[in-house]
């Protein structure tokens, strides 16, 4: 892995990268990037679900060391924090972000330049958090900072609420991607993030991702270099259906899917509206997460335990 070149400089090189820009800015024209489909001209300042226009916001942008291992390494993972969301949980650990906008408008030579502090801080990648309403943003971003000596891999970081049609814009883009994958009960997310489609739009959009990324391959030192990495937050109660979720990736995306299986889950947001999620997770409850994942045939694991697990009576 030690030639490995991320793919949007070949996408770059032949000119590909301002196809892409142009698809993804004329979207925007009546704005259908992600399932909302709200039908406003961003561009001319409308808004809809995500409250975004023509510019990204970005909360923040820094090296972070508590991703996951194949992506933090030695010098942390290059993390750009955009704010707004298309899915909007209810009970979401970065509520001021999503929900309530904290954050800067960037042009897009702010954000390459971002992008390229974050390189040369040594991060070992580009994680964009919330990408999925500002996909033109980002490829616009890009543009500007491959000439400039962008070379690390870019981390697709999402909710897992993106269309097929969004995504095949990425390809030849993103090396890595990282979907949640939330909930497989229409009601539960319904009720959640008002997003009755979420465990469809999340199915289809893995196939996806997976197709174009395959399995994750890491390099020597156990760096992230291309491939798929599922994020799953285990939920109270076991809301977040968690053995139909391991099932599914175990028999329509591979037995080798690199899964982190997550108990930070904690009441934030607007979670108190709803009487199960007024605690936090317990131990059992994670570890039974866990023995599900190894029953239906997913042993590839995280291995970092990113939050104390309560114990309650």
């Amino acid at each position: 892995m030690a030639s490995f070149k991320p793919a949007y400089i070949e996408t770059y090189n032949k000119g590909l990268l301002k196809e892409k820009i142009a698809r993804a800015y004329k979207i925007l024209r009546a704005c259908a990037l992600c399932p909302r489909a709200c039908g406003v001209d961003r561009l001319s300042g409308e808004r809809g679900i995500c409250q975004t226009g023509e510019h990204a916001i970005v909360s923040s942008y820094n090296p972070h060391f508590g991703e996951e291992s194949p992506l933090v390494g030695d010098h942390g993972s290059g993390t750009i924090f955009f704010s707004r969301c298309n899915l909007l949980c209810l009970f979401c650990q970065n509520y001021e972000t999503s929900h309530q906008g904290e954050g800067v408008p960037f042009s897009s030579e702010e954000l390459a330049k971002a992008m390229l502090l974050l390189q040369e801080r040594g991060c070992h990648n580009i994680n964009f958090v919330t990408p999925s309403h500002v996909v033109p943003q980002i490829l616009d971003a890009l543009d500007k900072a491959i000439p400039s000596g962008l070379r690390i891999p870019l981390v697709y970081n999402t909710g897992g609420y993106d269309l097929p049609e969004t995504l095949s814009i990425l390809e030849g883009v993103f090396d890595i991607y990282m979907p949640d994958f939330k909930f497989l009960d229409s009601k539960v997310a319904e009720e959640f993030c008002d997003a009755p489609d979420y465990p469809e739009v999340a199915r289809e959009a893995l196939k996806e991702m997976h197709r174009q990324a395959g399995d994750l391959v890491m390099n020597e030192q156990g760096i992230a270099q291309r491939g798929l990495l599922v994020r799953h937050l285990v939920l109270p109660r076991g809301l977040a259906g968690t053995r139909e979720a391991m099932r599914f990736l175990a028999k329509e995306i591979s037995l080798n899917t690199y899964v982190n299986i997550m108990a930070q889950y904690r009441p934030c947001g607007r979670a108190s509206e709803v009487t199960a999620l007024r605690r936090s997770l317990t131990d059992e409850e994670y570890q039974e997460a866990i023995h599900m994942a190894k029953e239906e045939g997913i042993t590839r694991l995280d291995e970092r335990r990113r939050a104390f697990v309560l114990h309650w009576t």
